[in-house]
């Protein structure tokens, strides 16, 4: 279990070296960090050839989606992929869309996540990456019909209605956006 604790300002602690430094350590033998928690997972994945999990926990605003990121990058570069394209970009590179699927602007927040994720990494017997999925769980779907003031619902929902009028969305059936006004981050 991680819990994430937003510091507010940018530390230079998930950097490439960092996670070398963290990559082959036994849990406890450095500082608490979330590298330590995924080389664990990662370390008895291979060892007892078992599915591991990390949750990520915290409160609003901490950094959860952040983290999973970051613990992503770890698997990533320590376990790197089979094939020639290059799979760990790839599920690096869904991170935006994924944000843009479920996450809304709250008074705390311009780019909040507001559903849960279960997202699973496949690896080979040699340990790399080989693809990934995510699972939704608890979407906040009261932000659809209503949000507090200063708020917006899901950023996905406003490009669409956006977009409404352009020919390319016209077989989308969403002439009936309404007047929603659009408020661009």
């Amino acid at each position: 279990v991680l819990v994430a604790i937003n510091p507010y300002e940018q530390l230079p602690i998930y950097e490439q070296d960092v996670i070398y430094a963290y990559s082959g350590q036994n849990m406890g033998d450095m500082d608490p960090h979330i590298f330590a928690v995924a080389e664990e997972a990662y370390k008895q994945m291979a060892r007892d050839e078992k599915n591991q999990s990390i949750i990520v926990s915290g409160e609003s605003g901490a950094g959860k989606t952040v983290s999973a990121k970051y613990a992503m990058r770890f698997f990533a570069t320590v376990g790197g992929s089979a094939s020639e394209t290059n799979i760990e970009a790839k599920v690096l590179a869904s991170s935006p869309i994924m944000e843009a699927i479920g996450n809304a602007k709250t008074t705390r927040n311009d780019n909040s996540s507001r559903f849960g994720k279960y997202i699973q990494i496949g690896f080979d017997k040699r340990y790399h990456i080989i693809g990934a999925n995510m699972r939704t769980y608890l979407l906040e779907k009261s932000r659809v019909v209503f949000q507090a003031e200063d708020e917006r619902n899901y950023h996905i929902f406003y490009q669409l209605c956006a977009s409404s009028s352009l020919p390319e969305f016209k077989d989308l059936g969403l002439s009936k956006c309404w007047h929603i006004p659009v408020l661009w981050w």
